[in-house]
């Protein structure tokens, strides 16, 4: 299925920006020329955070059980242009379920893993989702439960599937399965046109209270890693480490798309503590550390190898950084929400500069390849400031081509442009301040849409979120709770009623601050700058 204008793909193609070949061909290529490379290989505390054992395997072991896992997919009627929701942390065993959905030409749905039943229920719902691959758990969460519980309500799906040990009943578990159906499974690959310009992915973006599908072509996802991947001089056969999950720009783009277009091997991680990512890179010897951007400067210090190369991931609309002088080489990731992504090695000056405006190839400074985005900005409306416009092959169509019946518009300006929707500061030079992506790039009207949440807590009369920088992870969420006179907000409990009430993951606060009152601007709105600033001041307020 495709679904950018054809003018636009010719123009892609014809500047070079665009092949001919989509994600899977990149995988079976290296496996046909390097067989016995290891591939892909899982954390050594995989046991910890979800079921199974980790797993070590060559491109040739992929590439077979990557085909055996297409077939199987066709077998049971899964058909081209299906879409498949995944929700599960970074395995190999995920990894692979991706991959055999591409190769099967269907459509991979990957979903937050901080998405709660009825997040995810509503997304593939509006998708028109034929099958769902769940993890057992993630942690402590049962995840693969809550797909049991989703396949109940949504009657479209026709299959659930379940990765790991645990897997509740009424799933479909992916390894015994393939074990009892032998080697009699064989996949014979499609021959449709233009395989590269089809969609590969609908992700997702934050817009309100609304998630907003976002569809990518291979060619989209292929563009944007071209610039990573020149950017940080990334060579063939480079092991790569991963610690964000594969289900958005960050994750994909900026990890396992720029790994299948080196051929080299794929380390993936789940964060736990920054002392376990620095450990897992220097005991694999990794080429490639991503991180958060607020973390990089930490990660330099511990990782041991100076050759290894830091991609340090920052949301484009938050907070400046704090400029360091770096060990080894640091490419700064900028990104804008599922949009675009901006990579840009860091000078001698250890500072980061800020995005400029107009056109970006890969690497920075050359000015012979194709341009692979194009930033501009509105102008400010209704004193919300500018908003960030991008267009290139790496932009997706945004919206999925039908929403329960209904044509969903692309947001796109006369020009060309998308409008993203994200405010930025412009600054000398093009846009300032990155923090991290996902974390908290909340507006105003984001935040009070939380008040009412918090304030429905027994014994609570009014209630505020608001955000506090912080040293290690760029920013927080806490609430602010005025309690009714007599009552003494217990902070476990409230944390427990978040929990019982199924608030997404995402709003549910770091700490609580319990006051007398709300402060107010003149306006008589809350003040949440005074809060952030009392927070700042006075830590020891703040209960966990």
């Amino acid at each position: 299925m495709k679904v950018t204008l054809e003018s636009l793909s010719k123009e892609h193609h014809d500047s070079g920006a665009w092949s001919d070949l989509p994600l899977d061909e990149l995988f079976r290529q290296t496996a046909a020329e390097h067989p016995s490379r290891l591939a892909i290989a899982d954390a050594p505390d995989r046991e910890v955070w979800t079921g199974g054992a980790p797993r070590r395997l060559t491109y040739a072991e992929a590439d077979r059980e990557i085909d055996r896992l297409a077939a199987f997919y066709r077998t049971v009627g899964l058909a081209a242009d299906h879409v498949i929701g995944v929700q599960a942390p970074n395995t190999v065993d995920a990894v692979i379920a991706i991959l055999a959905a591409l190769r099967a030409d269907l459509i991979i749905s990957p979903l937050p893993l901080h998405w709660r039943q009825k997040n995810v229920l509503e997304a593939l719902n509006s998708i028109g989702a034929k099958g769902f691959i769940a993890a057992d758990r993630v942690e402590t969460r049962d995840v693969g439960v809550a797909a049991r519980d989703v396949a109940a309500d949504l009657f479209s799906l026709r299959f659930v599937f379940g990765l790991g040990k645990d897997i509740p009943d009424g799933l479909i578990e992916l390894g015994p399965m393939l074990a009892e159906m032998g080697e009699g499974l064989e996949f014979t690959p499609s021959e449709r046109p233009d395989p590269a310009d089809h969609t590969a992915t609908i992700c997702w973006s934050r817009s309100g209270e609304e998630n907003v599908p976002v569809s990518r072509c291979h060619n989209h996802w292929i563009s944007a890693s071209q610039m990573i991947v020149d950017e940080a001089h990334i060579g063939d056969a480079s092991s790569i480490l991963v610690p964000y999950s594969l289900s958005g720009l960050t994750g994909l783009g900026g990890g396992l798309v720029p790994w299948l277009r080196i051929g080299g091997t794929l380390h993936l991680h789940h964060p736990t503590s920054l002392a376990n990512l620095a450990a897992h890179a220097n005991d694999v010897k990794a080429d490639v550390v991503m991180t958060p951007g607020p973390l990089a400067q930490t990660l330099d210090r511990k990782l041991s190898d100076h050759k290894t190369t830091i991609l340090a991931a920052w949301n484009i609309a938050a907070p400046h950084p704090t400029a360091f002088v770096a060990r080894r080489r640091l490419v700064d990731l900028h990104i804008a929400d599922e949009f675009a992504l901006v990579a840009k090695a860091r000078g001698p000056s250890a500072k980061m500069k800020a995005t400029a405006l107009g056109k970006h190839c890969g690497p920075n400074g050359c000015e012979s390849g194709p341009t692979l985005l194009e930033i501009a900005v509105t102008d400010e409306v209704d004193g919300h400031g500018p908003a960030l416009l991008v267009k290139g092959p790496m932009v997706p169509e945004v919206g999925w081509h039908t929403i329960n019946g209904e044509q969903r518009r692309v947001r796109r300006e006369t020009s060309g442009f998308l409008n993203t929707n994200i405010n930025v500061d412009l600054v000398e030079g093009g846009i300032s301040g990155f923090g991290i992506p996902g974390q908290y790039a909340l507006g105003t009207g984001d935040l009070e849409a939380i008040d009412p949440i918090y304030a429905d807590y027994e014994g609570v009369r009014e209630a505020a979120a608001f955000i506090v920088e912080d040293s290690i992870l760029g920013a927080r969420m806490y609430a602010a709770l005025v309690p009714e006179p007599g009552h003494v907000p217990d902070a476990g409990a409230f944390f427990a009623y978040l929990d019982a009430e199924g608030v997404d993951l995402a709003k549910i606060p770091h700490r609580v601050l319990i006051l007398q009152s709300l402060p107010r601007n003149a306006d008589g709105t809350i003040s949440r700058e005074r809060l952030t600033m009392r927070t700042q001041r006075l830590p020891a307020a703040a209960v966990a």
